[in-house]
């Protein structure tokens, strides 16, 4: 190593995989866990070198770390309400080596309604000031459409009530179920109260009931469409560019009703540099895994 090199330390290799990530973050574990186990000086000696490297591997990365037991440190990462890095966080933890000591979790986990307590913005958000109740829809049953009521809330923190209403739902529900149960939530205050309130701490059990309603009640659900038949369409637009469609034929004849008023669309951008503009192997595969 050179007399500089010397003084400067070596260049740490930039990340490119999640491997990568796990293997710099392999390096210093040990020092990470001791940091973790004396609970002082978390952000500076553990975050502020984390931060730029997982960074690097994805960014809107957020994450939280304590002792899980005596003998373990537990970090989690989380998407903090930002449903495209969901994904993303559960793909790196899955990645993640065994390492004695270490917990690794992908998003947070749900907590009793007695351990949440958020500060956000100098408003407290807690079991107390919090209650809710449901907005039910004649043509969409199943949607969950939640009110929920907060004590203190004003017109003029709207934004900062809603945004602290989700962190405390995060970590109640769990980030996972908070973003996938509830289709639709609005905030608002004791004056605009429409129906009874319920607290917010049964609200678990409101899902569950929900859900499990869901199920039952269904009269007709499909799993597999392997065997349906489908038609393909071919379009050409003014510059030249091609449209294809496939329907399937069988399930536009459904008699049952959708239980949701939207659809999922998924936008995959591929090289199209070649004679026919369609896509190329790589995406094919991908095409079909995503089928699959």
């Amino acid at each position: 190593m050179s007399f500089l090199g010397k003084i400067l330390g070596k260049k740490e290799s930039p990340i490119e995989s999640y491997s990568d990530f796990w293997n710099w973050f392999l390096k210093h574990e040990k020092e990470f866990f001791k940091v973790v186990q004396k609970g002082d000086n978390i952000h500076t000696d553990f975050f502020d070198k984390m931060h730029p490297k997982l960074n690097e591997v994805h960014d809107g990365f957020y994450y939280l770390t304590g002792m899980f037991d005596d003998q373990t440190a537990e970090l989690i990462l989380t998407a903090d309400g930002t449903i495209k890095n969901i994904y993303a966080i559960e793909e790196l933890v899955n990645a993640a080596p065994k390492i004695d000591g270490w917990k690794f979790t992908a998003l947070k986990p749900a907590s009793n309604i007695e351990d949440v307590a958020i500060t956000y913005e100098n408003l407290e958000f807690n079991s107390e000031n919090l209650k809710f109740y449901p907005n039910l829809h004649k043509n969409y049953p199943d949607e969950i459409d939640l009110t929920v009521v907060y004590d203190d809330f004003t017109e003029d923190k709207k934004a900062t009530v809603t945004n602290g209403v989700y962190i405390f739902l995060d970590n109640f529900l769990g980030e996972l179920h908070s973003v996938t149960l509830i289709d639709n939530l609005n905030v608002i205050g004791n004056g605009d109260v429409s129906q009874e309130l319920i607290p917010i701490g049964k609200l678990k059990d409101y899902l569950v009931w929900r859900e499990k309603e869901f199920v039952e009640k269904y009269e007709g659900v499909r799993h597999n469409t392997e065997n349906d038949s489908y038609a393909s369409f071919k379009a050409e637009k003014e510059d030249g560019g091609l449209i294809l469609a496939i329907i399937n034929t069988e399930i536009l004849e459904w008699d049952k009703k959708a239980s949701h008023p939207w659809v999922v669309t998924v936008e995959i951008v591929f090289d199209k540099n070649n004679s026919n503009s369609m896509p190329d192997k790589k995406t094919y595969q991908l095409l079909d895994k995503i089928e699959d």
